[in-house]
């Protein structure tokens, strides 16, 4: 399994998990245009499209890909926000998406009803996708995978509200509904790491965070292989190394 990094910023977020035989999307925010570029055109492998929240930079083109036939899971409060109808789920409950295997989560943002999204699959073991969420409110076991939100840290925040670069509003904004650096650390030291592979950062913030501090940082805390989604970037995103 390779996942594939299309877009992780406030710019666009869009991320694809492919093998052989199926592919699957999580996040549509960014023009289905490149979304079918990351995915070489064949769609006829895409076995569905995970929607975290309706926030344009995760929910962009969430009509394009369910008029292209793609199947989107989402909450009901988020195909609300989108105004579309399409595959509802509910907190806690199992999804299968092709090989894939789905457990929504509830996540703390300013939104209508967003999720995190526990997944496995006989390739990548499980792992999680968390992002946009102020803290991880769940713990989970024997996960082979992580990919999380990483998006500040406080240091680096109210160094720019000193200088003018961030409003006090756009603070209180962003501690209340995105994960810093410290909190992610404390989120991956509440759970067992044991058997992960690879911990993916996710959605840094363009002014808030420092990418090579970020990934030094939570590797000294982990001892686990770091990457930080960039655009482009491809991970092999398997159960075990390879």
């Amino acid at each position: 399994m390779v996942l594939k990094i299309l877009g992780s910023s406030s710019k666009g977020n869009c991320y694809i998990l492919e093998c052989e035989e199926e592919s699957l999307i999580i996040e549509c925010g960014i023009p289905f245009i490149k979304i079918k570029k990351g995915l070489n055109f064949n769609l006829k492998k895409v076995v569905g499209c995970l929607c975290s929240h309706e926030h344009l930079d995760h929910s962009k083109s969430i009509k394009d890909v369910i008029k292209a036939g793609i199947p989107v899971y989402s909450s009901q409060g988020t195909f609300d926000a989108c105004g579309v109808k399409s595959n509802a789920m509910k907190h806690g409950e199992i999804y299968h998406v092709g090989g894939f295997k789905v457990i929504p989560f509830d996540t703390m943002h300013d939104c209508a009803e967003p999720f995190g999204f526990f997944i496995n699959h006989t390739e990548t073991g499980n792992f999680i996708f968390a992002t946009d969420t102020y803290y991880l409110p769940n713990r989970f076991e024997n996960l082979s995978n992580i990919i999380i939100e990483c998006n500040y840290r406080l240091d680096i925040l109210e160094d720019n509200i000193a200088q003018g670069k961030v409003s006090f509003a756009l603070r209180n904004r962003t501690l209340q509904s995105h994960m810093s650096f410290d909190t992610c650390k404390e989120a991956l030291a509440a759970n067992d790491l044991s058997k992960v592979n690879n911990i993916v950062l996710i959605h840094l913030s363009d002014s808030n965070s420092n990418a090579k501090e970020f990934k030094d940082g939570i590797y000294y805390a982990t001892g686990k292989t770091v990457h930080i989604a960039e655009k482009g970037l491809c991970i092999n995103f398997n159960k075990t190394p390879i």
